[in-house]
């Protein structure tokens, strides 16, 4: 189809927002030998560099157990680890964090099933030794413990990127070519990855602290995402945590990686603005600076009350599965993106006043898109011009002002679009999508999404500057604009949305200098803006296709409109409402036949599929007979349709 990827966010993407800018060949290692090793590993045995073979060539490599390349690189240490085995190579791996506890790096070499050594590097001695900085970082050192090869492991992972392949396996190649007696070709690459966090001395006379500003901070703009059971790589709610990554949190805000938030500040007020003010990057950096001393901890404030269940107003009236079965992730790799589909026996125009799209793990969905198209319908899924509703991480429902719902026409069914990120570890997925149906004396305002759309482009190879451009159809009288969300893919360098009025007069309302495909935010103003009649929507997009783009997927290509990520896409979605008169919204009511479920109906039969989610304890969407309670048999017998002593969740959502 030609549909959008990741829509409202993201991202994150979380798994690779917290790594730095600056990658590419380097100078080759200096004369460095490899004299001990004499380190314990989360087992308390002491490694010595005797312990391996004198023929050995050993591969040292500094791991983190939250860092989200560490994680996944793991995974190819290994591979590698088993590959050359035999033939003389060691893997060792290096754990210099200062947060990294030996529980902690026990619990990670079993996740990712690590069978080399995994060592806790004390005090951080041997990472100052061999002068590591980042995880994942690589030392290979031939037989003579000289060191011959230092940097990443390939260029598969980058800045907000996974490419399905790498285009360069530096380890592997450097690996091979010690084996065959040669040099190694490319003896320096810089490594990506997090910050080593290091112990260092803290100045305890600094007037900045953790309990008297830090915590604050954090607790106000990052712990959302940063902390257990969400996307974000590690958690920043404890000091001993938050202590070792102070020097990462302090490149990141410092470059405006973090917090994602990429409206220019000249334009605009948002209601979800999450920037943060210079103030606030100053103190977590010169915290950083002075060894991230604790101060009172006595007082610290508490987290924000984390989401459990449902963000919507109430208990949804009808909960549809994403998908019909939980879908695997794997560890490793890019996914593409998944697409499911849902008919939930909508035969009437259906008003819904909320709607959520609940991740089954926030670790791995990046985002979920809705979207409603008639059933049945030939060809691919048309989603340019609208959605109905979206998750991105750390984003919070917003809920529409009082009155607003949107449409879903009767006949429609339901397709979802769902973006897996892996983490290094295989995981499984089962979202929800939750549905608050208005009342249709209540309404008084329609949200239309539409979009300002160009499908029509071609971007050359090599250009660091294509421009795209787009316009919207005419705003309808008396429309107010709720929210703005932009859309390309990794080749999107910048994005700006202009309103342009039958008189000519053109204001920008959202200017996006540095577009991040991992974290499409929706924009939402902090009040509706008043539309004069007949004005457009202009958008502006400018894409990077040259080398100098550590996201582009190939630079030599001439790029067109398409559904993967390799392809691009120039979408500005925008949201807006309009008032509708009390007669619209009953006329489907007044109009249905006998024969045709009503609202009503729908909302006995939401009631129902409830209960089977109750009922369903294993969440596999399927109920026994044998296990259904007896007072419920009744119910199940005539929802049965099959007559096959099994009820699905499809049998219940369509049952008139």
């Amino acid at each position: 189809m030609g549909l959008v990827r990741n829509l409202l966010y993201f991202v994150v993407v979380a798994l690779t927002a917290m790594i730095p800018s600056k990658q590419g060949q380097a100078a080759p290692p200096s004369a460095v030998q490899l004299t001990r090793i004499d380190l314990v590993d989360f087992r308390g045995r002491t490694w010595q560099l005797d312990d391996f073979g004198d023929e050995s060539i050993v591969v040292v490599a500094f791991l983190g157990t939250e860092c989200p390349l560490a994680k996944l690189y793991s995974v190819r240490l290994r591979e590698l680890q088993q590959t050359f085995g035999d033939q003389g190579v060691q893997v060792v791996a290096v754990m210099s964090n200062r947060q990294d506890s030996l529980e902690e790096i026990a619990a990670f070499a079993k996740r990712q099933g690590l069978e080399f050594p995994v060592l806790k590097d004390l005090g951080n001695r041997m990472a100052d030794e061999l002068g590591a900085t980042r995880t994942p970082e690589i030392f290979v050192f031939d037989r003579q413990r000289s060191l011959r090869y230092q940097g990443r492991v390939d260029d598969q992972y980058g800045i907000g990127y996974v490419r399905e392949a790498p285009q360069r396996e530096d380890l592997r190649i450097a690996i091979e070519e010690l084996l065959d007696g040669r040099a190694v070709s490319n003896p320096k690459v810089d490594a990506v990855g997090c910050i080593i966090g290091r112990k260092r001395s803290t100045d305890h006379a600094s007037q900045i602290t953790y309990g008297g500003q830090v915590a604050e901070i954090l607790m106000r703009r990052c712990v959302e995402c940063h902390r257990e059971g969400e996307i974000a790589p590690f958690a920043l709610t404890d000091y001993d945590e938050v202590a070792g990554w102070a020097d990462m949190i302090a490149e990141t805000v410092t470059d405006g990686r973090m917090p994602p938030w990429h409206a220019a500040p000249d334009h605009g007020t948002f209601g979800n603005d999450r920037s943060m003010t210079s103030e606030e990057k100053e103190i977590l950096v010169r915290w950083a600076e002075a060894g991230a001393p604790a101060g009172d901890r006595s007082d610290l404030p508490k987290p924000p009350k984390k989401l459990v269940g449902w963000q919507l107003p109430r208990e949804p009236d009808l909960i549809v599965p994403v998908s019909p079965e939980p879908f695997s992730v794997p560890a490793t790799g890019a996914v593409r993106y998944q697409y499911f589909k849902f008919d939930p026996g909508f035969e009437e125009d259906v008003w819904v006043e909320a709607m959520e799209l609940q991740p089954g793990n926030r670790q791995v969905v990046h985002h979920i898109l809705a979207f409603a198209r008639p059933r049945g319908a030939p060809g691919g899924l048309d989603g340019a011009r609208g959605f109905l509703a979206g998750y991105v991480p750390g984003a919070r429902l917003e809920l529409a002002p009082r009155g607003h719902a949107k449409r879903i026409p009767a006949g429609s069914e339901l397709i979802f679009q769902v973006h897996y990120t892996p983490i290094g570890t295989p995981q499984q997925d089962h979202s929800r999508f939750g549905l608050v149906f208005a009342d249709p004396d209540s309404i008084t305002h329609e949200i239309v999404t539409t979009s300002a759309l160009q499908t029509r482009f071609e971007i050359p190879p090599g250009d660091p500057a294509h421009e795209v451009f787009a316009s919207g159809p005419e705003f309808p009288p008396t429309a107010k604009l709720l929210s703005m969300s932009p859309h390309m893919h990794v080749r999107g360098k910048a994005f700006r949305y202009e309103l342009k009025t039958q008189g000519g007069d053109t204001t920008t309302l959202l200017d996006i200098p540095a577009y991040d495909f991992n974290w499409q935010t929706t924009y939402v103003l902090a009040e509706p803006m008043a539309i004069e009649p007949g004005s457009r929507m202009l958008c502006r997009a400018v894409y990077d296709n040259s080398e100098s783009n550590l996201h582009n997927p190939d630079p030599t290509k001439t790029v067109r409109w398409g559904d993967q990520t390799w392809d691009e896409m120039m979408i500005g979605y925008y949201h807006y409402a309009v008032p509708i008169a009390k007669q619209d919204v009953k006329k489907d009511d007044q109009a249905a036949s006998p024969q045709r479920p009503t609202l009503q109906s729908m909302l006995r039969n939401a009631a129902r599929l409830r209960a089977f989610e109750r009922l369903d304890r294993d969440g596999d969407g399927i109920l026994r007979r044998e296990e259904t309670p007896a007072n419920l048999l009744p119910l199940f017998d005539e929802l049965d349709a099959n007559r096959d002593g099994i009820l699905t969740r499809e049998e219940v959502a369509t049952a008139s």
